[in-house]
């Protein structure tokens, strides 16, 4: 069994059984890169464990630009909630941006999980609570942090995302243009 259940699933209240039944509910997939895991307009029918690899979130903004949301690094849940749960189509895309290894698990063994492990239901009201925080954080971010220090924070927090994902979308990510990413990046350089 990979490790990538006992960092995902981490809760008191599951047994070393409960994570067992658990990972038995997911199906490993290797995907490369610049494949798609959702499109726009598309219902989310799963979710995935990002075991290898990284992963983002786009949308297309009112000119046609692609604004990347949201990357996803190895140990995190690749999602779109609102799609999944809520059973709508999904603004947002998802697609690799290297070539990744994932467990993904279907609506319905989710749903069978949440009702038959004891545990799970407070496990995924914890993850919610922590992505509430993470989303709100940004949002505060954008407004209250200098776009250096933006981009500083996500070097400290998922260097994996500067390693490997393309400036524009690491621009479009830190609500800057390319060439203020650039220039950011060179006056660091110099420091």
């Amino acid at each position: 069994m990979s490790d990538i259940f006992q960092s995902v699933y981490q809760h008191l209240q599951f047994s070393a059984e409960d994570i067992k039944v658990i990972a038995k509910a997911h199906q490993k997939i290797e995907i490369t890169k610049g494949s798609f895991l959702l499109k726009e307009g598309e219902t989310a029918n799963e979710y995935y464990l990002l075991e290898k690899g990284l992963v983002r979130a786009f949308v297309h903004d009112y000119n046609n630009n692609e604004i990347t949301t949201e990357f996803f690094v190895e140990n995190e849940i690749v999602i779109v909630p609102a799609s999944l749960f809520q059973r709508n189509p999904s603004q947002e895309t998802l697609q690799t941006v290297t070539d990744c290894v994932l467990w993904k698990i279907s609506f319905e063994d989710f749903q069978h999980l949440f009702h038959s492990v004891p545990g799970f239901s407070e496990w995924g009201r914890l993850w919610f609570t922590t992505q509430v925080f993470s989303l709100k954080q940004k949002s505060l971010d954008i407004v209250t942090e200098t776009a250096t220090n933006r981009y500083l924070k996500l070097l400290k927090e998922k260097p994996q995302i500067i390693q490997n994902a393309p400036l524009k979308q690491i621009a479009s990510f830190l609500g800057i243009t390319d060439t203020s990413l650039s220039r950011i990046r060179k006056d660091l350089s110099k420091i």
